[in-house]
């Protein structure tokens, strides 16, 4: 017998929970610290991990932050002081390995958060926040997740950059109050 969207949505959460409980407790702090030290917030991502960078820039700006999303048109060119995060289960997607590359010659930060801290992107980073999840093959036969591909990571990645944008909330007296006068007001 199929099982019912419900049972599912329920099944997704119980993984969320589970890989929330791996984090550690310092997990996202170096770069909550150097979100608020950056001149500029670049983000990256590939796929459906770059759909959840892109909905931490819009928080990101929310908060009145210079955040930008790499390959947008009106993206401004990085320069030192600026901050890459890179969002990549693998931390091999070649396109972002390019990016973080020209990061670092320009002599700006690079932070990684990903499935593999060892992986290219992690190498080249200063900042790596290692999650849970597993690769989008799932060769590795871990029983983490029934989701497909990359998922769980994807979803994982999306709370935490959420708890980060609640620390810098935290840590700048921000509310949502406050935050709204930044949202799109041509919508």
């Amino acid at each position: 017998m199929a099982q019912s969207i419900k049972r599912h949505a329920a099944h997704i959460v119980q993984e969320l929970e589970h890989a929330a409980s791996l984090l550690t407790e310092d997990t996202g702090e170096r770069l909550t610290e150097a979100i608020l030290g950056a001149g500029r917030i670049f983000v990256a991502g590939a796929g459906r991990s770059g759909l959840m960078m892109k909905a931490f820039a819009m928080r990101l700006v929310h908060l009145g932050l210079q955040a930008h999303v790499v390959g947008e048109t009106v993206t401004p060119g990085i320069t030192k002081g600026d901050l890459l995060l890179i969002g990549s289960g693998s931390g091999e997607t070649r396109t972002l390995i390019g990016m973080a590359e020209k990061a670092k010659a320009l002599d700006a930060d690079v932070a990684a958060l990903t499935i593999q801290p060892q992986s290219t992107i992690g190498a080249l980073a200063d900042i790596v926040v290692q999650l849970p999840g597993v690769p989008k093959d799932q060769a590795s036969g871990r029983d983490l997740t029934v989701q497909p591909m990359g998922s769980l990571f994807e979803q994982t990645l999306l709370v935490v950059l959420d708890a980060v944008i609640l620390r810098i909330m935290e840590s700048q007296h921000q509310n949502s109050g406050k935050m709204y006068g930044n949202h799109a007001n041509l919508e």
